[in-house]
């Protein structure tokens, strides 16, 4: 016997449904050229386009505000002389470890990176659900 009253274990089995569909991907806008919110929500391929953004700009284990899974570990790379091989092997695994915990996410290609005087400019194809993107960043 349990509990809870009868419509209340009819609400919990209806809520445990599991939908195969991902939700619409919905964030907040960003200008990419000043950092700064839009004040729009956008949605779709757009979205992604601003997770991407963030988590690329996020260093991963500095804010307790974000799961340990989320953001990259480019900084260190600051203060190093590495050869441009490793920079591209590293960069990208870096780069490909955090993006691809979105699950709208499936894959990364044609990566490269460069230091661009103190920034560390990246270029890729990211495939997810929703199509191809194109992502040209410094970091």
């Amino acid at each position: 016997m349990s509990i809870l009253p009868t419509f209340w274990e009819e609400t919990i089995e209806s809520l445990t449904v599991v939908n195969d569909t991902l939700p619409t991907a919905r964030e907040y806008g960003i200008d990419f050229e000043t950092g700064k919110l839009t004040g729009s929500i956008v949605e779709g391929t757009e979205a992604i386009k601003v997770w991407i953004w963030n988590c690329l700009h996020t260093e991963r284990f500095h804010n307790s505000i974000y799961s340990w899974q989320y953001g990259v570990e480019y900084e260190q790379y600051i203060g190093q002389t590495i050869s441009d091989e490793l920079l591209m092997s590293d960069a990208q695994i870096e780069t490909e470890e955090a993006l691809m915990i979105n699950p709208y996410i499936t894959g990364i290609s044609d990566f490269s990176a460069k230091f661009s005087g103190s920034k560390l400019h990246i270029s890729f194809t990211v495939e997810t659900t929703l199509g191809n993107l194109e992502v040209n960043t410094d970091v």
